[in-house]
């Protein structure tokens, strides 16, 4: 049976704090409820996963540093993450020591490093003897190292990377170290999205990235740098693109190389998400009165009559420039060189993308007038 399309004009969708704003999501784990976070919000998302976890339930490394967990008494458990945690005491009982490393863990000082890892060994029935005000690693070393460390015995559950350091400073003051790799970071399946990413950024395609991991944030720029666009990467964070993080340890990488990011209080996805929310319309947004009409520039977005028109980034970028300064007239030379700053590209392509722009206005598109011989202005009433 034929069925029948209604065809019309589609109302505008209803604007969201981050409508017209691209961001990257550079997590594995967790992805869809990030996008899911910032989609509803109205924004784009470019999902390209850095890195993937590779639980090791069977490694041999995690069973033999249970089994020396197990074989003297443990002073201190330090636990890092909540699912590092649950993973660790999921394969122990999977081997049948589940109950032993419970009733080791439940003699010692378990020390947590921030409130998922906390909630991780609560709901193993266990309790945190410390917890400090951040999600720091280094909190946990300064209160450690406060105590009288030498002959204990120190296991250490390791997130994703190796704390080399964090053990050899425990080792120093004569602690015995048992390191617990319960999973390892690794390189995605396909690397292709990460490297379309890294180039999106360099292009200026996008306006954020998302980061929940420090190992994210170093395997990003490492990503740059093996496809020779590590400067070109990291000029672009420092200008045009904004970089945020889940929390103050994620963006240590960012600190470190002199580069500003942004991070909420608390380290959850949904205060990622609200930060986000706040801080792109306020660093983005701009509002233009011509004649009776009032638009809203946000992003890649023109917000008007109750609606949003998604423009592409260079149609975005040619309507940006012409509303610096309202009737004042543009040449086309000069445009080019606004919207076009790293591609080859003639005049013509200025006069594509200005019809492109006037179709995605709708009634709107008139406001902006060609000036024969000249270029183009936007109209100032």
């Amino acid at each position: 049976m034929a069925t029948t399309t209604l065809t019309g004009p589609r109302p505008a969708p209803r604007p969201g704090p981050l409508t017209g704003f691209t961001i990257g999501v550079t997590a594995a784990r967790r992805r869809d409820e990030l996008t899911a976070l910032l989609t509803r919000r109205g924004a784009q998302v470019v999902e390209a996963p850095v890195l993937r976890i590779m639980p090791l339930a069977d490694d041999l490394a995690l069973r033999r540093a249970t089994e020396a967990c197990l074989t003297a008494p443990l002073d201190y458990v330090v636990a890092t993450t909540g699912v590092g945690w649950r993973g660790w005491m999921s394969a122990a009982e999977g081997w049948g020591r589940g109950a032993a490393l419970a009733e080791a863990c439940r003699r010692a000082v378990v020390v947590t490093r921030g409130p998922k890892a906390t909630g991780a060994v609560r709901a193993s029935g266990l309790g945190e003897g410390f917890s400090p005000g951040s999600e720091a690693t280094d909190e946990l070393l300064t209160w450690l190292l406060a105590r009288p460390l030498a002959g204990r015995r120190i296991a250490v559950q390791e997130h994703g990377v190796r704390l080399d350091e964090f053990a050899a400073a425990l080792r120093e003051r004569g602690a015995e170290v048992v390191s617990v790799p319960v999973y390892r970071w690794a390189p995605p399946d396909d690397p292709a999205p990460v490297r379309r990413l890294v180039e999106q950024t360099v292009r200026r395609q996008v306006h954020a990235l998302a980061f929940t991991s420090a190992p994210a944030v170093t395997a990003f720029i490492e990503t740059a740098a093996a496809d020779g666009l590590r400067e070109p990467l990291l000029d672009a964070l420092r200008t045009d693109v904004l970089p945020f993080c889940v929390g103050a340890l994620c963006a240590r990488p960012f600190a470190e190389l002199g580069l500003p990011a942004e991070f909420p209080e608390r380290g959850r996805l949904g205060s990622l998400v609200r930060l986000l929310a706040e801080t792109l319309p306020r660093r983005g947004r701009r509002e233009l009165t011509l004649g009776t009409q009032v638009l809203t520039l946000q992003g890649n977005a023109v917000l008007i009559d109750g609606g949003s028109r998604l423009l592409s980034p260079r149609g975005a970028a040619v309507l940006r420039a012409l509303a610096e300064r309202p009737g004042h007239v543009l040449s086309r030379a000069e445009l080019l060189r606004t919207a076009w700053p790293d591609a080859e590209a003639d005049e013509h392509a200025v006069e594509a993308a200005v019809g492109r722009l006037r179709a995605a206005l709708g009634p709107h598109g008139q406001l902006i007038r060609t000036v024969p011989k000249r270029g183009y202005r936007l109209a100032a009433g």
